[in-house]
């Protein structure tokens, strides 16, 4: 297996392989690149065969060859998966994305694994869940979400049952702890930020970064990051995609969500802060 960083280096320039341009004359560079996952997108035009030969060349000089079960010509009519995501094009030329089948029962695996524990109680199962819920449903906020599938009624309806089977537990309990365990995210179907072209997180523009990087949380601590300039409010630095931001509750209540109650900091600071307190 390569790591990113050696299939970043090593693929350096594949994007650049197949290329056009448009009516105002400008260069168009089709194919989007995560690692050593790749999508080259073709007009009727294009020949697809020469440039999979132009990609075979780029890799043999590299020592590197097209992973041909992976590799696939196909309509983007008929869909295809990426990354986690299933992308298709409907006939009304309409473009979707939604969780791919493979990534859903991933994440279904997941949530039925922690529901079944017999060791874990509704509490516990409840805390567990949550991280992973909120997650997956972060990861593909700018997917289409609506249905029962991707709403997860049948999930929770499942989870709720477990929930209350329980002697300590009853429907209104079991219901708080089904709101626990499965937080909202709000979705905004294909409202995604493309990274502007030529800026890499390398690049030294922590102000860019720190404010896109903003934009990929959810909705509440993306505003209060913005309050904040987008920096962490105990070391005052810039929140890039180096760590991971947390929200902090000041008066130590959980169920408090009023603004001047929140604060984000980066995780190590969040960490640091409770652990001079002697809290978890």
């Amino acid at each position: 297996m390569v790591s990113p960083l050696l299939a970043n280096i090593a693929l350096n320039g594949i994007e650049s392989i197949h290329w056009y341009k448009d009516a105002g004359n400008k260069i168009i560079e089709p194919s989007v690149r995560y690692a050593d996952d790749m999508v080259v997108i073709l007009r009727r035009e294009d020949d697809a065969e020469q440039i999979l030969g132009r990609i075979s060349r780029f890799l043999a000089e590299r020592g590197l060859e097209v992973s041909e079960k992976k590799t696939k010509l196909t309509a983007t009519t008929n869909g295809f998966d990426f990354l986690g995501w299933h992308f298709l094009v409907q006939s009304n030329g309409k473009f979707r994305c939604v969780p791919s089948v493979d990534n859903f029962k991933s994440f279904r695996q997941k949530v039925k694994t922690i529901v079944n524990n017999s060791n874990y109680g509704a509490i516990e199962k409840a805390q567990r869940l949550a991280p992973v819920v909120r997650g997956w449903r972060n990861y593909h906020k700018f997917c289409k979400m609506d249905g029962s599938k991707h709403s997860l009624y049948h999930i929770r309806y499942r989870t709720f049952k477990v929930f209350n089977r329980e002697t300590k537990q009853n429907r209104h309990t079991s219901k708080n702890l089904l709101d626990k365990a499965f937080p909202a995210v709000p979705y905004s179907e294909n409202k995604h930020i493309n990274v502007k072209g030529g800026k890499s997180p390398f690049d030294g523009d922590i102000t860019y970064w720190s404010e896109r990087n903003s934009k990929l949380y959810g909705s509440i601590t993306s505003k209060v990051l913005k309050r904040q300039n987008h920096s962490c409010a105990r070391c005052g630095l810039k929140t890039t995609s180096d760590e991971r931001v947390h929200l902090h509750h000041k008066d130590g209540n959980h169920h408090n969500w009023k603004n001047n109650n929140l604060e984000a900091l980066h995780e190590s600071c969040h960490d640091y802060l409770h652990r001079s307190k002697g809290t978890a």
